[in-house]
């Protein structure tokens, strides 16, 4: 595990943003306010970049901007996030 990914586990690791991502989404594909995931403002910002960064975990991650709190994402708006399924192959 690279230093940054250890750095973002130490927030919440991935198998764990992707249950809670489950259970506020109901499925893959739904897109879940980036507040919703009980974090502070820096924490998410923070875990999400780190995230995005990783290509191999970054291509499941769809950020978008709609009605909500925003957050930067690697410097971009974003106030949603959704997964796709296929991301469970690499947990």
């Amino acid at each position: 595990m690279s230093a940054e990914a250890a750095g973002r586990a130490s927030i919440m690791p991935l198998r764990d943003l992707v249950r809670l991502y489950r259970c506020h989404a109901g499925r893959f594909g739904e897109p879940v306010a980036l507040s919703g995931f009980g974090l502070t403002n820096a924490e998410t910002e923070r875990l999400f970049s780190g995230y995005d960064e990783d290509y191999h975990i970054s291509r499941f991650f769809h950020f978008s901007e709609a009605a909500g709190e925003k957050f930067l994402v690697n410097g971009i708006p974003a106030t949603h996030v959704s997964l796709d399924a296929e991301i469970l192959s690499i947990l």
